[in-house]
């Protein structure tokens, strides 16, 4: 299949990255007052995918990002939404505790999204290309090769070279495992700015992003936690149509289940994040 790739070309500045904001409307604008804030330009705002997912609004989210216009690159749930699939395309075990919830959410947000925003997100490209800091970046959503591939801190340097190696990058900006964190070896640095739309199984409820810097003409970055109105997230959420499983995550900050997680970060759920 041949991927849409986006090159922006070279960004300065800062640039505020992103990812997962799951219909979370209230993450989504306390995270866009923050770019306004640190006076980061919407080009400069980038998204690893998956704008829709668990939470209520999936509508206002998809408009509101719209008009933000801050860029995205396209999760598993915008692909199966675009294709107007039966789920969630999140490669979670049948039967599991993960994929009878999507049964529940995904099908809620397909009902809401209108026309105009399904259009929107068929606009997006599979991965976003630029250069920052005279390194050559690159955004994924799993890897480069599977969308819904989930790469974690603990995955093998091994695993995350086979995408170093494809897309010829210095920099790996991904996605959709849920959880924030970084992993630099032999001048590379796969960068995983976490996602706003749920909490990192930390036992907060604050949500997670990621700020590059490349004043002195380096390729810095740091880790930021976000506060939201989540107690206005939890209520939305709380409609009788969605998992009230997820609901109690927005505020415990604690997931259902581990059920994606290697063994390493299953056991650090609930220990707070150190980055």
């Amino acid at each position: 299949m041949n991927k849409k790739i986006n090159n922006i070309g070279t960004l300065k500045g800062k640039a505020l990255l992103f990812g997962g904001v799951y219909s979370n409307l209230q993450a989504l604008e306390a995270l866009k007052a923050i770019a306004e804030k640190e006076e980061i330009p919407a080009e400069n705002c980038i998204c690893t995918g998956d704008i829709v997912g668990y939470c209520a609004q999936p509508e206002e989210t998809v408009q509101l990002f719209k008009l933000w216009k801050a860029k995205s690159i396209l999760g598993n749930v915008e692909i199966q939404l675009i294709e107007n699939a039966e789920d969630c395309g999140c490669d979670f075990t049948e039967g599991s505790r993960c994929d009878g919830f999507s049964k529940l959410w995904y099908p809620y947000a397909q009902s809401l999204l209108s026309k105009s925003s399904i259009n929107h997100l068929e606009t997006l490209p599979d991965h976003i290309v630029f250069e920052y800091a005279g390194k050559k970046v690159t955004v994924v959503h799993g890897d480069y090769f599977n969308v819904s591939e989930f790469i974690f801190k603990s995955t093998s340097w091994q695993k995350k070279e086979e995408t170093f190696n494809t897309t010829q990058s210095d920099v790996i900006v991904a996605g959709h495992c849920g959880l924030p964190f970084h992993h630099q070896k032999n001048n590379k640095l796969w960068l995983n700015p976490g996602v706003i739309g749920m909490p990192a199984n930390d036992g907060s409820p604050q949500v997670w992003y990621a700020i590059l810097d490349d004043t002195n003409g380096d390729l810095k970055f740091k880790h930021h936690n976000l506060d939201y109105n989540y107690k206005l997230t939890n209520k939305l959420m709380q409609n009788g149509l969605l998992p009230e499983e997820y609901a109690r995550t927005i505020v415990t900050g604690i997931w259902d289940n581990t059920e994606i997680l290697p063994a390493v970060e299953s056991g650090l759920q609930g220990f707070g994040i150190t980055l």
